[in-house]
């Protein structure tokens, strides 16, 4: 920067690069909404106030100015898209900023993984944080691509774009003194800690915040985010694909805390962002739900930016970036024009700008499974009775319900009727050949299966369905097509989206992806699964850090105890 330049434009004495007049100005200090103009050099805002010369001047006509958005916490795996592609979807909603932990690409590739996200950051008007992967795999009760070690977590602390260590989710490790997780933890000493910890309260809360965690998005009662708030965690409160917290949460948020919650969406899929946003959709939805507008904006912009110590973002201030977005409408908060370090780079919900693509051939060919017939599918019976996974709408948290099931030949059956489907896991790594099986109730399929290889965290192929033979034969599509979410019922294959990059990520526009993931879902739906987001749904129910009752490919997990269980599953 050159400093003398910047001196001057702010004291008036040279104009500035660009000047933002007539604008209506969200200060997130103060929550005052003031008018006047923004003068900008160098990428980064010289001055607020009365400044009347600029090499280009935009007339904001009384529109609103806005520090750029930021995800306090995404997986951009989730949405399916390669970053360039997430960029399109969420730059011309004035998301600038993610807080990202790439564990799902970390759990297929390793290090290797995180750094393709990482590096296309730098091509995109889009700062993409990172938070170091802490639990890869995220426990005994999985089987991984890869796992993130002591010298792994040296390199990543050494990359520029890692600002802290991701989500703790083996939170029974770290409550119960686990020496390597705490070691961990010592080597993140004085950077952001983030938390994982759905349900936790009383001394193993104070355990779990003993070694140093600082936030937590797996709050889904109002009740459990109090005691958070009140023993110093920042609450994140998170409005997904599948998982909705925020109608719950929002109590929560007054006068005396909101400088402690901030706004994310943990997981979203392409079609959710295209159809309505990212963060700006949580900041519509608050408002919609009573919150002051002015402050729902600053829930999505100085308060993740303090907490993740982000200099130079969150503001409309001298010496912060220019990252901004113009909106007509307080409420509405829909983006008219969107700067990234002074550059309009989106106007009208459209980039403006030119997105620089970037691959890694080792990110494909990741889908490794040793061959299996539909016979290997089936589970034996061990009574009457066997445990299932219950599905909680709306979460994803599950219920560990016992039902009652049909057993034919030895073997336990679906049944529709029941709305009692067969869940299976298959180890796509190694060729290990392992798989889970297991029950789920509440997915409602009435025919057919689903398989697909993204299933947290390990992301193994899973496949729920009413039949064996249609279960394996979507688990070879997602096979031959090298990754990716398939739907397969009356003896063929219905529809598929390709996922070739680590079998998390399409490498097609962001258009094709929904246009396929919409009609998937359109096909799920005549299946007779109501589910308004069953692939994000479905992903979730091998992820064995969330209570109560998930599948891996070692078997069925009792989260409680933290072990695999031999109730009900094979």
């Amino acid at each position: 920067m050159d400093a003398q330049k910047m001196a001057a434009v702010a004291r008036g004495d040279a104009p500035a690069d660009l000047l933002l007049t007539n604008a209506r100005i969200i200060n997130t200090f103060t929550a005052a909404i003031e008018e006047g103009n923004v003068a900008i050099s160098q990428g980064r805002i010289a001055g607020v106030g009365d400044y009347r010369e600029g090499q280009q001047v935009i007339d904001l006509e009384g529109k609103y100015l806005s520090p750029g958005l930021i995800d306090g916490h995404v997986h951009i795996e989730s949405s399916f898209l390669n970053p360039m592609e997430y960029a399109r979807a969420v730059v011309p909603r004035g998301v600038l900023g993610v807080i990202t932990d790439c564990h799902e690409m970390a759990n297929v590739c390793g290090v290797a993984g995180i750094k393709y996200i990482l590096n296309f950051g730098e091509r995109l008007p889009l700062d993409i944080f990172g938070m170091a992967p802490s639990c890869v795999p995220s426990s005994h009760l999985e089987s991984a691509g890869a796992r993130i070690e002591p010298d792994d977590f040296r390199k990543l602390m050494a990359m520029d774009m890692i600002i802290g260590l991701g989500e703790m989710m083996n939170f029974p490790g770290i409550v119960f003194g686990e020496p390597s997780l705490w070691a961990t933890i010592d080597l993140f000493r004085g950077r952001i800690l983030d938390g994982h910890a759905p349900g936790l309260g009383g001394k193993k809360l104070n355990a779990y915040l003993a070694a140093g965690i600082s936030s937590d998005h797996e709050c889904t009662s109002l009740e459990e985010a109090r005691e958070k708030l009140a023993r110093g965690m920042y609450i994140m409160i998170r409005e997904g694909s599948s998982e909705k917290n925020l109608e719950a949460l929002l109590p929560l948020v007054t006068d005396q805390t909101y400088r402690r919650c901030f706004f994310v969406v943990d997981e979203r899929d392409c079609a959710d962002l295209l159809k309505n946003g990212d963060v700006d959709d949580v900041v519509r939805k608050a408002v919609s739900l009573g919150l002051d507008p002015v402050r729902a904006i600053q829930m999505a912009t100085i308060i993740p930016a303090e907490h993740y110590r982000l200099n130079g973002l969150g503001a409309v201030a001298p010496g912060y970036r220019a990252n901004l977005v113009v909106f007509n409408d307080l409420k509405k908060f829909e983006a008219d024009r969107v700067f990234y370090n002074g550059v309009m780079v989106a106007q009208e919900g459209r980039i403006a700008v030119p997105l620089n693509p970037y691959s890694d051939p080792k990110l494909s060919r990741t889908v490794n499974i040793k061959p299996f017939d539909p016979l290997a599918l089936r589970m034996p019976a061990k009574g009457a009775t066997a445990f299932a996974i219950q599905i909680v709408p709306g979460q994803i948290i599950t219920r560990k319900i016992e039902v009652e099931v049909t057993v034919r030949g030895g073997f336990v059956q679906p049944d529709v009727e029941k709305d009692l489907l067969k869940l299976v896991v298959v180890e796509r790594h190694q060729a290990t050949g392992n798989i889970g099986r297991g029950l789920v109730r509440g997915f409602g399929l009435k025919k057919g299966a689903i398989a697909s290889s993204v299933a947290h965290d390990a992301h193994n192929v899973i496949a729920i369905g009413a039949d064996d033979d249609e279960i394996f034969a979507a688990i070879k599509e997602v096979e031959r097509l090298q990754g990716g979410i398939a739907v397969a019922a009356e003896g063929r294959i219905l529809g598929s989206l390709a996922l070739p990059i680590a079998g998390l990520l399409s490498d097609e526009p962001l258009s094709a992806v929904v246009m396929k993931l919409e009609g998937l879902k359109g096909i799920v739906a005549n299946l007779g699964c109501p589910l308004e987001s069953p692939f994000t749904l479905l992903s979730f129910l091998s992820l064995p850090v969330i209570p109560e009752l998930r599948l891996t490919d070692k078997g069925l997990v009792d989260v409680g105890r933290f072990q695999l269980s031999d109730e009900g599953g094979a």
